[in-house]
């Protein structure tokens, strides 16, 4: 596997090099995956005076014979921007490897045990057909904090987090390490919900909520911002 360093729009020195080479442990990353064909580590400057705690900006992308995984990060110099993304890309390549391990650990069930694992399915009866439901009895059953008749909403999962108040910066990188689209966060100074999400190239969306005491409880149309735009 080869490792290409290149700059855009700057120099990238050897020291520089050479230090990617040491952070970027190659044995560790083909034990996590090893379909990797090759790492390319482009590095950016940002001349915005602005932006001087994030002037340097450096991208890894991974190819592999699966999913292209890439990884940026963006400090006051090429150095902390590279730890941060050599993180973020081992965090990834942790959660591919532990998704395709759990999927080959997975075990198929059979049609007798699908009632045992799926809540309100159909039996079968001895002649390997679905058994007739009585007609009057409606199944109810718990999902979360919910209680569902019938064919009610499926709610998969219903998590509750602990969350200490972070600012903007602070929920971007939280949601960049995770490798997500999205982050649910309380932002520090509204001390409110805010959502961070992933727009169009290196652009990103927050939608903060406020409370309103004046408005009722019925929800309008309008209610609840789309992730998007």
């Amino acid at each position: 596997m080869d490792i290409v360093v290149k700059g855009r729009k700057t120099e990238v020195p050897e020291r520089f090099r050479k230090h990617v080479a040491e952070k970027l442990n190659l044995e560790k990353i083909q034990k996590l995956d090893g379909k990797v064909i090759s790492l390319d580590v482009e590095v950016s400057k940002e001349p915005n005076p602005r932006q001087a705690d994030r002037c340097d900006r450096v991208e890894i992308t991974l190819h592999s014979r699966g999913p292209v995984i890439r990884a940026e990060a963006a400090a006051s110099d090429p150095y902390a921007a590279l730890d941060m993304a050599a993180e973020k890309l081992g965090a990834r390549l942790r959660k591919q490897h532990d998704k395709r391990y759990s999927r080959r650990g997975a075990r198929r069930v059979s049609a007798a045990e699908v009632p045992d694992h799926v809540p309100g399915v159909a039996t079968l009866n001895g002649n390997g057909a679905a058994a007739e439901q009585e007609a009057d009895s409606v199944p109810t059953k718990k999902i979360g904090s919910l209680e569902v008749q019938g064919d009610g909403p499926l709610v998969v999962r219903e998590k509750t987090h602990v969350a200490a108040p972070m600012s903007l910066d602070q929920a971007l990188y939280e949601m960049e390490l995770v490798g997500h689209d999205f982050y649910l966060f309380v932002d520090s100074e509204t001390k409110e919900p805010s959502v961070v999400y992933r727009r169009h190239a290196y652009d990103y969306g927050v939608i903060h909520l406020s409370t309103d005491t004046m408005v009722t409880q019925t929800p309008s149309p309008d209610a609840g911002g789309a992730l998007g735009g």
